[in-house]
């Protein structure tokens, strides 16, 4: 599969490590142990993780000791005090977390994270992935382009072209110019004397290029003309140092930064010591869900499907999940339909599975016709992700659902409002610390996209059923957090019953009374 629509994310680790332990207020454990910077870190990665689902991510460090910029200028970041030792001892455990999350670290001596950052971005461009960098420090917006963009999650503020251009009033190519004439207090480097940002936009804005700002020196007038005089033959070295290097030979691959497994074990451990009680909560439950994945079953005869039938008339709730041929529900056909049970296990039922050599299936009609009475029965909670959906699919087959419902979707969004993507794949990773598969992972792309009908039942059995089972470990995780809220009686009854009136508006339209608005 090609890099094309993939997404990478760089965080700048160094830039907020420092900001974390400086902005947040000192948090210790029982111990008296620092934990704020280790938690401001984890808990910016934790939102970027859960708001893009990137398909790759690395987490980029300094390596200790100086680099070639100190080799440059032994001035370079002299004004910067040593690390604190509340915050060196913070460093390891956040080191093992990052990694226990499946997120590969990067760090190489004499090399800054910034040219680290720079290459990678520029490969995966290079590549057709787009990619996102998570930091708060100014130099980066050199490298933004039409396939990089910056975002800041200390403020919530995201950098592409034109924002750079806002920002700085100037464009991320003149970046470089802009930090030469302005310098960068940070990292201990003089720019022009009284030249500000404003001057510096304004003759960029004129000049274009600070070499055509060097060539047209008799234009510029007064004090701030002598001062860049004076200033010129510093300007190749500040060149060099406020440049991001964006091709150095790495011996990393833009593959070897895919999100591997998290280690639930490893980081119950860490959370556990750290004393991160929330994070350790969901860890600690997902642990305990028994998972199924060796407990999927496909329904392909009768005798399977009356046992089925069996169970869910004997569950007090169960989760299911329709799969179809269109997300328009006005025209989506049922393709299938899955189940997931606690204890049980999770089971898919295909249903109109064309492709060639395809296996004999249990008849659509005869199917919803034995399911009718379980999805009318009051007495059973029916749990599903986007339930509306999987509503009004059925009732456009004839098969109503009654009684209580839950959507891990509403859920989540009552629990937490802000945090914009609710899907299955956001929440898998949230809340379970799971990369699951996408529905295009499944069928493809584009013009390659195939239909889930022409999906072999072998390979759509894992996709449906995990489905299912997925709804049921989301539901544990997030009515406890509701509880624990005291978020359940507005979720259970304002949000939840909404859900069907919508399903119906959707599905029949509405009445307006002209008269009466005219009126």
């Amino acid at each position: 599969m090609g890099t094309e629509d993939k997404l990478l994310i760089l965080v700048d680790g160094s830039s907020y490590l420092y900001r974390a332990f400086h902005a947040l207020p000192p948090l210790t454990n029982s111990r008296g142990k620092p934990t704020g910077a280790v938690y401001g870190v984890i808990s910016m990665l934790r939102k970027i993780l859960a708001e893009y689902s990137p398909d790759y991510v690395a987490m980029v460090f300094d390596a200790k000791g100086k680099n070639f910029r100190h080799d440059l200028y032994p001035a370079y970041k002299a004004t910067r005090p040593p690390m604190a030792d509340d915050l060196k001892i913070q460093i390891e455990p956040l080191f093992k977390i990052i990694e226990a999350m499946g997120i590969k670290l990067l760090s190489l001596p004499g090399i800054e994270a910034d040219d680290i950052i720079g290459t990678l971005a520029k490969m995966a461009e290079r590549m057709g992935a787009t990619t996102i960098i998570s930091t708060g420090d100014k130099d980066m917006a050199q490298l933004v382009g039409p396939n990089i963009k910056l975002i800041n999650t200390m403020n919530d503020t995201q950098l592409d072209v034109a924002g750079v251009r806002e920002k700085f009033g100037v464009t991320p190519r003149q970046i470089v110019d802009y930090l030469v004439l302005v310098g960068d207090t940070s990292d201990n480097i003089p720019g022009v004397t009284g030249v500000g940002p404003k001057t510096a936009a304004r003759w960029l804005g004129e000049y274009d290029t600070l070499d055509n700002i060097i060539g047209n020196l008799d234009r510029i007038k007064g004090k701030a003309g002598d001062n860049l005089r004076m200033a010129m033959d510093k300007f190749p070295l500040t060149k060099q140092l406020v440049t991001i290097k964006d091709n150095l030979i790495l011996h990393w691959q833009l593959e070897d930064l895919s999100r591997k497994s998290q280690r639930t074990d490893e980081l119950i451990s860490l959370f556990t010591e750290l004393e991160f009680r929330n994070w350790l909560k969901n860890l600690s439950t997902d642990n305990a869900i028994p998972r199924m994945e060796n407990n999927y079953k496909v329904i392909l005869e009768a005798d399977e499907f009356s046992s089925l039938v069996t169970i869910l008339q004997k569950a007090r709730q169960f989760a299911f999940d329709v799969e179809t041929t269109s997300l328009d529900i006005m025209n989506a056909e049922l393709v299938g339909i899955s189940f997931a049970v606690v204890g049980e296990g999770a089971f898919y039922i295909p249903l109109a599975h064309s492709y060639e050599e395809a296996p004999r299936q249990l008849s659509r009609d005869y199917v919803l016709r034995e399911l009718s009475s379980i999805f009318i029965d009051a007495d059973k909670s029916k749990l599903g992700q986007n339930i509306k959906y999987d509503i009004s699919v059925l009732a456009n087959c004839g098969v109503e659902v009654r009684g209580k419902i839950h959507d891990t979707m509403v859920e989540a969004y009552v629990i937490d409002s802000s945090q914009g993507h609710y899907d299955k794949k956001s929440l898998a990773l949230r809340y379970l610390g799971r990369n699951i598969a996408s529905y295009e992972d499944m069928v493809g792309k584009g013009a390659q996209q195939i239909p889930f009908s022409q999906l072999a039942i072998e390979q759509a059995l894992p996709y449906a059923a995990f489905d299912a089972d997925l709804v049921l470990q989301l539901h544990e995780i997030l009515w406890s957090e509701l509880e624990k809220n005291r978020q359940q009686d507005l979720c259970l009854n304002l949000e939840l019953p909404l859900v069907k009136v919508l399903s119906r508006m959707e599905r029949c339209g509405v009445v307006i009374d002209c008269d009466f608005l005219n009126g």
